[in-house]
C-alpha cells in the first residue's frame, strides 16, 4: 500500500485569493483553504517522494511533520510548482546529503535559471543542494530509490507537462489535454488524482466536465480533484454534485491505495 498526502490542492493563486471577497474565499470551512498543488507519496518501504515544490513547500513540510524526503518529481517548470525548491536546504541540513530531483530537460533549464545560485561553482555555503536526474522520455518508466515511476504526458495549453503513476496511484495536474494512449497508462488504477480548475472553459486546465470525462475513460476505483480554484465553489457544495466515487481533495487529506 502507498499513502498519498495532499500537501496543497489550490491553483496558482491559492484559495483564498488575494483581494477576493467571494463566498469561497470567505468560507470558514478549512477544506476551502487551498495552498498551491503538491503531494507527498510514502511507500510501505518508507520511500518519500514529493511531486512539485510550490511557494508553500516549507509550510507544507512543517504542517505534515516531514523530516526527510528521498526524491522530488517535477511536473513542469511554472513557479507555483517549482518556486519552493530553495527550501530543500532544510532537508540538506537534516539529512546531510543532496536531494534527488527528477525532471524534464526544459524544467532543469528553469531550475538552473531561477535558482542559479544553487548550481554555480564554487558553491556558496548553505545553498540548496540537489542532484538532477533527467526524464528524457515520457515513454520510459524510471526508479526513485527502488520505486517504479511511470511518466504520463499531457498538455498544459502548448506546454508539455508530466503526470506520474506510482503503484496504483496516478497524479495529473495542470493539464487540459491528454491522449488515449497516455490514459492507458493509468486505466483501472485504484486512485486517480486530476486537476479540475473550474466549470467554465479554460485555455490550459481541465474544466470539471473535462476532468470527469478523463475519469470515466480511465475507470479508476476512485478519483480526487485537485488544482481547484475558488471559481469551482465550496467544498461541501461540490461534494454533493460529483458522481459516485469522485471527491474534491483538500489540503492535508491522506489516502491509501
Amino acid at each position: 500500500m502507498t499513502e498519498l498526502t495532499f500537501l496543497g490542492t489550490g491553483t496558482s493563486q491559492g484559495v483564498p485569493m488575494i483581494g477576493c471577497d467571494c463566498e469561497v474565499c470567505r468560507s470558514g470551512d478549512a477544506r476551502d483553504r487551498r495552498l498551491r498543488s503538491s503531494v507527498l507519496v510514502t511507500t510501505d518501504s518508507g520511500v518519500r517522494i514529493v511531486i512539485d515544490t510550490g511557494p508553500d513547500f516549507r509550510y507544507q513540510m512543517l504542517r505534515e511533520h516531514v523530516g526527510k524526503i528521498d526524491g522530488i518529481l517535477y511536473t513542469h517548470g511554472h513557479m507555483d510548482h517549482v518556486g519552493g525548491m530553495d527550501d530543500v536546504r532544510g532537508f540538506n541540513y537534516v539529512m546531510q546529503r543532496p536531494v534527488d530531483v527528477w525532471c524534464e530537460p526544459r524544467v532543469e533549464e528553469t531550475l538552473r535559471r531561477v535558482f542559479d545560485y544553487a548550481f554555480t561553482e564554487p558553491k556558496y555555503p548553505g545553498v540548496p543542494e540537489v542532484v538532477l536526474h533527467p526524464i528524457l522520455s515520457p515513454a520510459e518508466a524510471f526508479e526513485v530509490h527502488g520505486v517504479r515511476v511511470v511518466p504520463i504526458r499531457g498538455m498544459h495549453y502548448r506546454l508539455p507537462v508530466l503526470g506520474f503513476r506510482i503503484g496504483n496511484i496516478a497524479y495529473l495536474t495542470d493539464m487540459n489535454a491528454i491522449e488515449p494512449a497516455e490514459i492507458d497508462k493509468f486505466r483501472g488504477v485504484d486512485v486517480l488524482v486530476i486537476n479540475a480548475l473550474r466549470r467554465e472553459k479554460h485555455i490550459s486546465h481541465f474544466t470539471l466536465d473535462e476532468a470527469l470525462a478523463v475519469i470515466e475513460a480511465a475507470g479508476p476505483g476512485r478519483a480526487y480533484l485537485t488544482h481547484i480554484s475558488h471559481q469551482l465553489g465550496r467544498y461541501e457544495d461540490l461534494l454533493r454534485v460529483l458522481p459516485k466515487g469522485v471527491f474534491p481533495a483538500y489540503d492535508g487529506l491522506k489516502i491509501r491505495a
